[in-house]
């Protein structure tokens, strides 16, 4: 792996910022139109890692994805009998958690497998939910196998989700081509992410899906046809943070374009993150967002349980903060592409900062950040795309921060380097 000298700003950003789509919307999308009853078009599809080994497992066991000559992120989705394949997961959470229930409903055998990594990461829970809804599964993480018979009966499942949302999402996804539906029941410590879930019940409906949610901890999808939907994804909000950070650490100016002005992407929360630190976030009736930083930014302390995966970015800004902060409700982020945990505070720490980690379940779990000089060094990803970017951020107020395998952004942002050079002005690239 090579390394990436992140570029230090010597005045105030100023830039606007075009993302691509939302990695969350772009995957949930491709599940719900293969399993739909007609072809459905999805129009500014995210394309990266993370979703292309989506589009790859769909296909491999059937599904028609086909992209327009002119543009990669216009895919016509053309459902398909579902047949037995090799899926390939990478280090992508919502492949080998939303692909198993689809799985279920195929006719063959389908292989599971990814990234060294991955063979860590939790799946026991959406597994063995499976079989006891009526699938045949051999294995408790990658590598596994689901033997689909062309159905499932479905029903009532009880899980404990305190470890991921995506195990109930990869649920009620596929629930209506079960043959009874299904009811899922959390049971356990707080689940975390709980946006992401009300992202894949307003998709679920939508589609035409019936989705009962009146009880807390309690999700139901009827069995029934899924209805073909034409998708326009909303650009990634989450992959938005580091630039919008980037304003506010340097005392300059970002402006992202098609900011929705309301969403079930959980990246949307960081306005408050930043508004809370004291930086100043826009909403123009144009529909641009526009972060200004005002100066230095303050602590804060605030329970993350609900926007977890912004955490790299927020405990960078911390770092870079005036006075103290507390960050809990984030213990599941253990699980993640890595300890994300510990990966902050050993990174931080080795450039000189102060950090100590907060033992606790996902509700106490967390980050205590106390504010020293930084200086630079080498800032290890860890594979994970979050703490790659958290690096490029501190460097820009950090001279000599050199980030080892700036590759790994492909996951959900594969252009991220010469974005990152292109908001500087700086005109460079990883290596």
């Amino acid at each position: 792996m090579t390394t990436w000298s992140a570029p230090t700003a010597h005045a105030p950003v100023s830039a606007t910022v075009e993302l691509p789509g939302s990695k969350s919307i772009t995957n949930r999308a491709l599940v719900l139109a293969a399993l739909a009853d007609a072809p459905s078009t999805i129009t500014g599809a995210l394309r990266s890692r993370d979703t292309d080994l989506m589009i790859d497992g769909l296909a491999a066991m059937g599904t028609g994805i086909a992209a327009a000559p002119d543009d990669p992120s216009r895919l016509t989705v053309t459902p398909r009998p579902l047949h037995g394949a090799a899926v390939q997961c990478g280090l992508a959470g919502t492949v080998m958690r939303f692909l198993p229930p689809v799985a279920a409903v195929a006719n063959g055998t389908v292989e599971f497998d990814g990234d060294p990594q991955a063979r860590t990461r939790p799946l026991h829970t959406i597994l063995d939910a499976l079989r006891e809804l009526g699938a045949d599964i051999t294995g408790t993480a990658l590598p596994f196998t689901v033997a689909g018979a062309g159905s499932l009966h479905g029903g009532d499942v009880v899980i404990d989700a305190s470890a991921s949302s995506q195990f109930v999402s990869g649920l009620l996804l596929s629930g209506a081509r079960f043959d009874n539906g299904v009811r899922v029941i959390h049971r356990g410590a707080p689940m975390p992410s709980m946006p992401h879930v009300e992202m894949t019940v307003a998709m679920l409906r939508d589609h035409g899906v019936t989705v009962e949610t009146g009880t807390p901890d309690q999700w139901r999808v009827a069995p029934g046809p899924i209805a073909a939907h034409d998708w326009v994804i909303e650009p990634d909000l989450s992959n938005a943070t580091p630039f919008l950070a980037a304003a506010a650490v340097t005392g300059g100016k970002v402006r992202i374009p098609r900011w929705p002005a309301a969403t079930t992407q959980p990246g949307a929360q960081f306005v408050d993150i930043l508004a809370a630190m004291g930086a100043s976030a826009v909403l123009g009736a144009d529909g641009v967002l526009t972060v200004t930083g005002l100066g230095a930014l303050r602590g804060i302390d605030v329970d993350l349980r609900a926007i977890g995966e912004l955490t790299p970015t927020i405990a960078a800004l911390c770092a870079l903060a005036t006075g103290h902060s507390r960050l809990t409700g984030i213990g599941h982020l253990r699980g993640h592409e890595t300890d994300r945990l510990t990966a902050l505070a050993t990174e931080i720490n080795r450039l000189g900062g102060d950090v100590a980690e907060i033992d606790g379940d996902n509700v106490s779990g967390g980050l205590l950040i106390r504010p020293r000089p930084l200086h630079g060094g080498t800032w290890e990803s860890y594979a994970d795309h979050r703490m790659a970017t958290a690096g490029a951020l501190i460097g820009l107020r950090v001279p000599g921060v050199e980030v080892l395998d700036i590759g790994t952004t492909a996951k959900t942002l594969p252009a991220f380097p010469q974005m990152w050079a292109d908001m500087l002005g700086a005109g460079v690239t990883a290596e």
